[in-house]
């Protein structure tokens, strides 16, 4: 690889200097605001090089380009040694490295009126930028550095703990945050039990070289899909053979995630009282996840106004009968790269705490037995494909999906493919995955006060 210090004067020494050349996007002239551009169709292409890298881009014609390199590096892939070690990752994202100071990273990026930002879920971290199309080649020298140039100096660090407490602090002002990492650690043994924020224990214990070494054994070209919105494909495609062919191969071997049940109770003084309940599920890209998103949505997948509520739908309709005061009720479904988890999530007052949640796992009962009407089935497919078609309009939705996909399968299934798998889905089907939900082993999370909160085993 070339030193990443003269990324920038390389990067200009490419076949077409910059991704927004004329070949790649032909600037338009907007002379009438229903005049009708003759524009070429937008296709979205997946290359995937030796090294094992995907490149996936679609060219939008967008003013504005965002690119992001999707990881195999989340939470599962930490030990107990380095447990929390992604949330550090994360907030570290901006600090020195071989080629680029922290300040110039912040600096050189705020001037061309461009953004970085970090995510990280179980099983990806995700590093994206996001300006205007006439600076990439800008951005892209600190999105080099920042994935291929780490360098992690001690004095630097030594600022991330303080960092750490206050991420942590804020994020778990939401109860639900606690309750899912609960979960997640009771469903399942290493790899997704592993927490999404560093634990309290481990901050501040997160050296240089565990740091490093993680980098090194995750973010390995076998691991990674470079993605684009509004870019040229060959041009992207240059920048991966040329900058993130750092270290080849599929990199570190995480544990396979093995659920197990189990149950997590945290008891304080909160009015309310957070309780979930699942059984095992279906992973990302299998046919029986679309089976569980359609019966989500039968039962309850969440308000569709804002400040609203599911006062229409079934799990809703089978608490109020319970007159159970004020609740909020709705259905769980998380999909993984080898597993999943689907149940019930529920927010109630802590004196009808177990009558919410008896009525919501009666009503799934229900539905195992088979008492779901084709309308139920009918309206929960076009809930389902309407969440689809407008959670893509927005470019960080768009451009998560196709980065989501390109890394787990090395391909890229348009939206439409998925309506129409998600229109196949029968009463059968439905019912099967509720029975799976019923007869299977669950795990539990709950935190509140809870001495009206029913135990596992009693529902």
């Amino acid at each position: 690889m070339r030193s990443v210090r003269r990324v920038n004067s390389a990067l200009a020494n490419l076949s077409t200097t910059r991704l927004y050349s004329a070949k790649a996007a032909p600037k338009y002239e907007f002379t009438a605001a229903a005049e009708k551009l003759n524009l070429p169709p937008q296709e979205l292409q997946v290359s995937k090089l030796p090294n094992g890298l995907v490149i996936a881009s679609l060219e939008n014609y967008s003013p504005t380009s965002k690119i992001g390199v999707f990881i195999k590096a989340g939470s599962r892939y930490e030990n107990a040694s380095n447990l929390g070690i992604t949330h550090a990752l994360r907030l570290a994202a901006n600090l020195t490295t071989k080629g680029a100071s922290s300040f110039r990273i912040t600096r050189g990026i705020e001037a061309v009126g461009g953004s970085l930002s970090v995510t990280s879920t179980r099983d990806n971290m995700i590093y994206t930028v996001e300006c205007m199309r006439d600076y990439v080649d800008t951005v892209m020298e600190y999105l080099i550095n920042v994935i291929a140039a780490q360098e992690f100096r001690s004095w630097e660090l030594s600022e991330l703990p303080p960092r750490l407490k206050v991420d942590r602090a804020v994020a778990f002002q939401n109860p639900q945050i606690g309750v899912l990492e609960n979960l997640h650690s009771a469903a399942y043994r290493r790899a997704l039990s592993n927490p999404l924020y560093c634990p309290s224990f481990m901050i501040g214990h997160h050296t240089a070289d565990q740091m490093l070494e993680f980098v090194q054994s995750n973010f390995t070209s076998g691991r990674m899909a470079l993605v684009g919105l509004g870019v040229n494909h060959t041009v992207l495609k240059q920048v991966g053979e040329h900058y993130f062919n750092m270290r080849s191969g599929t990199g570190a071997v995480g544990a396979a995630a093995k659920f197990r049940g189990g149950e997590i109770r945290f008891r304080n003084n909160d009015r309310l009282v957070h309780a979930a309940v699942v059984a095992e599920g279906a992973a990302a890209g299998k046919p029986e996840a679309h089976v569980f998103s359609v019966l989500q949505h039968v039962l309850a997948a969440g308000p569709y106004i804002k400040r609203g509520s599911n006062m229409c739908s079934k799990l809703h309709h089978a608490i109020v009968k319970k007159e159970a005061g004020l609740f909020d009720v709705s259905a769980f479904n998380a999909n993984y790269s080898d597993s999943g988890l689907f149940g019930i999530y529920t927010i109630s007052q802590a004196a009808s705490a177990s009558d919410v949640i008896k009525a919501a796992m009666s009503e799934v009962k229900n539905i195992a037995q088979g008492n779901v009407t084709e309308a139920d089935i009918a309206q929960a497919k076009n809930q389902l494909k309407a969440k689809c078609l407008m959670a893509v309009e927005t470019s960080d939705a768009l451009l998560d999906e196709i980065g989501c996909q390109a890394l787990l399968t090395g391909a890229y299934v348009p939206t439409s493919e998925l309506l129409q798998q998600a229109e196949s889905v029968s009463i059968s089907d439905v019912v099967n995955a509720a029975k799976k939900f019923v007869s299977g082993e669950r795990s539990m999370a709950v935190s509140g006060n809870l001495d009206n909160t029913p135990f596992l085993d009693e529902l």
